[in-house]
């Protein structure tokens, strides 16, 4: 695993959390017809690792397995668009990442492997760190615009509650019918 790896990674984290992620979900037959998609990529990158022996082999599989999950997270997170499943998007990502890494550390030996491990660990740890602060940083946000705009209304209630006080206020200067025409303008203009 190299920097240029975990480089990529967390840009991919800050785009999966972008704004434009936010987008409205794809339809369901959208989403039958890329589980099938997912199926036969699946199969087919599976059997293309029949060839293949040893630890060739099992990155083969690993890669195709990953690629996988991978692919199902992300359908998912377009069909139902939510910080929850764009998270488990960028979980099956960091860890198809390290499943790879991992059977890639089985070609080498000794220190040089249990280093290669170290780092395929240390990667898929940032990333699920990553990916954990992006989803709170995301849900922060969204109790922030729920509290903002819930001040907002308190304000103008308040604002709509003071001026009608004052309106009802100007009212008491005038008697009998013309202080109830006076009192049922203030109402209707404050709604009350």
């Amino acid at each position: 695993m190299n920097n240029l790896n975990i480089s990529a990674l967390a840009i991919a984290l800050g785009f999966a959390f972008s704004s434009g992620a936010m987008a409205e979900g794809i339809s369901k037959v959208d989403y039958q017809a890329g589980k099938d998609k997912i199926a036969a990529d699946y199969k087919v990158a599976k059997s293309s690792c029949g060839s293949l022996s040893g630890n060739t082999k099992d990155i083969c599989v690993a890669e195709a397995k990953g690629n996988e999950k991978v692919a199902k997270a992300d359908l998912a997170a377009s069909y139902q668009p939510s910080t929850k499943t764009r998270y488990e998007a960028l979980v099956a990502k960091a860890e198809a990442a390290y499943a790879v890494a991992k059977e890639r550390c089985d070609d080498q030996a000794g220190n040089a492997k249990d280093v290669c491990v170290k780092e395929a660990k240390a990667a898929k740890t940032t990333a699920l760190a990553d990916a954990k602060a992006q989803m709170k940083t995301a849900e922060a946000k969204t109790t922030a615009r729920e509290t903002s705009a819930d001040a907002r209304k308190d304000a103008t209630d308040d604002k709509v509650n003071a001026d009608y006080a004052v309106a009802k206020e100007k009212c008491d200067a005038f008697a009998g019918s013309a202080k109830s025409q006076c009192l049922d303008q203030a109402k209707a203009k404050f709604g009350k």
